[in-house]
């Protein structure tokens, strides 16, 4: 999906952070851009700093919990646009800490954003990215997962419904492929967002929570940290779809951490002879050519981040 003047993006979760950031990148790119959001005041503070900017952003007003409402918000950009081409399944809330301190409440609250809110933006808007119209190729999903689904070392939780979105992405980016409608993991790394500060905009419906409200001088001190912009997290994640990348990682810091558990994994195969009868009944689930290396792309470049690494 490399040709995007012109052509029609929904970011979910777009009114600020990483949403924002993505939603900028489309924008320069010439894209008409919708934004969800729960929060009034972010909203309008998207449009407002787009258009002064000189940008339009379409905002939608929409909790991605809630299936009924993003189905009227997909027949609202139907009418205006027909279809769509590129979908981000960005909202998510960043409730983290122990496995054991999580009451049900935060249980129900994390999987109904993170896991269902995927899931209900699929519902409401893979019908739009089906939709054919003259001179239309392609289409593209990005779901927002996390390194923290790759590398689950700390927040349980988060790190299980992370985990989720990318086995999702993975499976959808397989059986879509045949449509010509791409499918990227976006895992990104420590970015300047509101992910942690939204936890204390917790809906009423949900019972206590059995994790503290983020303390304000800790994310005073998390917004003086060298993470990585939200704007420039949104160029990595619409140069990955321009790629069609399946994997949209956007940190090289957590590489080798990734390495070692992928190698631990490896190494928990039982060293014995395979069973041949059972592999050649289950070959459906042991691979697949998304996987093989004549579908993988070079490592990603980005401006001014090229290193040579030739001795």
């Amino acid at each position: 999906m490399d040709q995007l003047e012109g052509r029609v993006a929904v970011i979910t979760g777009g009114s600020s952070g990483i949403g924002r950031g993505i939603a900028s990148a489309c924008l320069e790119a010439g894209m008409r851009v919708y934004v969800t959001g729960r929060t009034p005041g972010h909203l309008r503070e998207t449009v407002q700093d787009f258009t002064a900017r000189g940008l339009d952003a379409r905002p939608l007003q929409v909790d991605v919990t809630d299936l009924p409402a993003m189905l009227e918000a997909a027949a609202r950009v139907e009418e205006e646009t027909g279809g769509i081409d590129l979908l981000v399944n960005n909202a998510g809330i960043g409730l983290t800490g122990p496995v054991s301190a999580a009451t049900a409440a935060d249980w129900d609250w994390l999987i109904d954003v993170n896991i269902k809110g995927v899931g209900h933006g699929l519902q409401a808007f893979l019908p739009l990215l089906r939709r054919e119209s003259p001179g239309r190729t392609g289409a593209h999903i990005v779901n927002t997962s996390s390194m923290a689904g790759l590398m689950p070392i700390v927040a349980g939780l988060y790190s299980m419904t992370k985990a989720a979105v990318i086995a999702l992405s993975e499976a959808l980016h397989i059986e879509l492929a045949p449509e010509g409608i791409g499918v990227s993991a976006y895992c990104p790394g420590p970015t300047h967002s509101n992910i942690a500060a939204a936890v204390a905009n917790r809906p009423a419906g949900y019972g206590p929570s059995g994790y503290e409200r983020p303390d304000p001088g800790h994310l005073e001190a998390a917004a003086g940290q060298p993470y990585m912009s939200a704007e420039e997290a949104g160029r990595r994640v619409l140069a990955g779809v321009r790629r069609g990348d399946l994997f949209i990682l956007t940190h090289p810091e957590f590489r080798d951490g990734v390495v070692d558990r992928h190698r631990t994994i490896e190494d928990a195969f039982p060293d014995e002879r395979l069973d041949a009868e059972r592999a050649a009944a289950i070959p459906f689930l042991t691979s697949s050519p998304v996987y093989g290396q004549d579908h993988r792309l070079p490592p990603p470049v980005h401006p001014g981040q090229a290193v040579d690494l030739t001795p």
